[in-house]
């Protein structure tokens, strides 16, 4: 499945219309992100089953404000619309692979549940 390119247009229906997004934050002046694009591509490529995307941060200021980006690159995966994982700086194939393995593997209703109590405990 090709790499997505998001923007604000149709970054909600994006994640809200598929169970796994993981999404790259990254600029085209940026070497690390530049460096990363052919990992984050090939990964792609053996996860069909997960929507990749990308998210040009000089183009989507206003995004990349809402979710706090400090730094680029900067990967953020959503499963079931929560996002479950988020890191700065670029990831080596290994590391991706890790990290949607681990996804895949969640308990999404514990996931939830520790939510709640989290924001229970902040009322």
């Amino acid at each position: 499945m090709p790499v997505l390119e998001l923007t604000q247009q149709n970054f909600e229906s994006t994640i809200t219309g598929n169970k796994m997004v993981i999404v790259d934050f990254w600029a085209p002046w940026c070497g690390p992100c530049k460096s990363f694009a052919p990992v984050f591509e090939a990964t792609a490529e053996k996860h069909p089953d997960v929507v990749f995307a990308k998210v040009n941060s000089d183009d989507e200021q206003a995004l990349s404000g809402h979710f706090g980006i400090r730094s680029i690159p900067t990967i953020m995966l959503f499963r079931e619309e929560i996002i479950v994982f988020m890191q700065a700086g670029a990831l080596p194939a290994s590391g991706l692979e890790s990290v949607l393995t681990q996804a895949k593997a969640l308990d999404m209703e514990q996931v939830r549940r520790d939510i709640a109590a989290q924001q229970a405990q902040q009322q």
